[in-house]
This record gives C-alpha cells, sequence and structure tokens, in this order.
C-alpha cells in the first residue's frame, strides 16, 4: 500500500477526483483512496458502481491538483504516494488517458470482455488506455471474478462507441509486434481449439466458485461501510 504524509491536503472535490481517477487511469485503489482521503472500500464501491451516489468525474490535472508526470509515476509504482501540486494560475488540459461518457461506462464490461477473448495479445495498460478503466477491472474480468460477471457480454468496443476502429488496429497491431503474432494471427482473433477454450472455461469457473465467497462478503462489507458513511454524514447534517 502506498505511504505518504497523512497530513497532505485532499483534492476540493475528493469523490469526483477519485471518480475521475477511477476511469482515467490505471493507478490501484490504494493509492487513488489516499490522495482523495476516502477509505478504500469507498473507492472500491464506486469502481464497481455499488457507491449510492453518483458522481461526475473532475479532472485533478485540469484543476491543477497533479500533473499527468506524477499520474504516471503512480502507475509505474504502486507503492508510490501521489503528492499534491499547486494549481497554476493557468492550466491547459494535458493529453491522457480516454475519458468515457458517463452514458457509455456501463458498455466497458463488454468492451473489455471482447478484447480479452479476441486479441490476448493485448496487454493490460493497452486497454486501460483505449477502453479508460482500471487493471483491477480487467484482471477481475479475465479471472471472471468481476461482481457482475454474469451479465457481461463480449461486445467489439468499436461498436459500443469505446474507441475508434483505428484507434483499436493501431494497438493490436502495436501488441501483435511485440508478442511476434503475425497478421493471419491478429485478423483470426482466437486461433485456440475447441477443447483448449473449454478447458479454460471451467478452470476459469473453478476458481470463480473458489472466489465466489470472498468476493460476496466484500461487497457486504463495502455496501455495510457506505451505509454507515452515510448515516454519518446524515446526522452531522442536522446537527
Amino acid at each position: 500500500m502506498a505511504q505518504g504524509a497523512k497530513d497532505q491536503p485532499t483534492p476540493l472535490m475528493p469523490h469526483a477526483t477519485a471518480t475521475w481517477l477511477i476511469d482515467n487511469t490505471a493507478l490501484s485503489f490504494e493509492q487513488i483512496a489516499e490522495f482523495c482521503g476516502l477509505h478504500i472500500l469507498e473507492v472500491q464501491a464506486m469502481a464497481d458502481d455499488l457507491a449510492g451516489s453518483k458522481y461526475t468525474g473532475r479532472d485533478p490535472v485540469h484543476s491543477g491538483e497533479l500533473t499527468q508526470e506524477e499520474i504516471e509515476r503512480g502507475q509505474a509504482d504502486t507503492n508510490y504516494a501521489l503528492q499534491m501540486q499547486k494549481a497554476p494560475v493557468e492550466v491547459t488540459r494535458t493529453k491522457g488517458p480516454r475519458y468515457t461518457p458517463v452514458s457509455k461506462r456501463q458498455d466497458k464490461p463488454d468492451g473489455i470482455a471482447w478484447i480479452l477473448r479476441n486479441h490476448p495479445e493485448v496487454s493490460d495498460a493497452q486497454i486501460s488506455r483505449l477502453i479508460g478503466t482500471t487493471r483491477n477491472t480487467i484482471t477481475a474480468i479475465r479471472e471472471r471474478t468481476h461482481w457482475n460477471i454474469q451479465n457481461i457480454q463480449p461486445k467489439d468496443p468499436v461498436t459500443l462507441g469505446l474507441c475508434s476502429q483505428r484507434e483499436l488496429d493501431a494497438i493490436v497491431a502495436k501488441a501483435a509486434k511485440r508478442v511476434g503474432v503475425t497478421e493471419t494471427e491478429v485478423v483470426s482473433g482466437d486461433n485456440r481449439s475447441d477443447k483448449e477454450k473449454l478447458i479454460e472455461e471451467l478452470r476459469a469457473e473453478r476458481e470463480a466458485n473458489v472466489k465466489a465467497a470472498a468476493e460476496a462478503a466484500q461487497e457486504a462489507e463495502a455496501e455495510a461501510w457506505l451505509e454507515a458513511k452515510r448515516a454519518e454524514e446524515a446526522a452531522e447534517t442536522s446537527e
């Protein structure tokens, strides 16, 4: 877990900032929670759409609270604690990870599943930048431990409007070149035999069953924490 200064100031809008970091970076939940001054279970719930309130993301780079270089340092080292920056007088938007409109965020898991199935040569970092998601979500979908895995249907991210065909082709070609996949293999996508697919599917189901109890407990804990948080905030408001 990232270790940083406990008295470091938090963003002006911590929940909105956490939402943006979840959707637009590959930072760990621990890093986001620490930087925004939130509990990690709350960040987990926001990432899995379990939070009672929905927040519109607030770009901390645009506001001057973070720099893109600082985010990249955090993405490269999960033990790195993000440092708050001083907002300049005039801030220009820097080129960063993709922003996905709120209306299309529910389609992300379907797009991720499609890429994992059809282009296993594409790295998690590439998927994260293309779709605008976190590595934790990608791993959960790959391992079939995502809380909504039963409803995820692989769909072409281009058709879903999550990226352009040119962007998808570019990362597939780059990934293929890196691992030495031929053009024919890239076009055909998944070249595994039916037996190999079945074995992998059965293995994934076994692993999912083993982890199901732990996942359910984690979700219940997150819900309980959020309920307690809302009750605490309501009590403070009434005072």
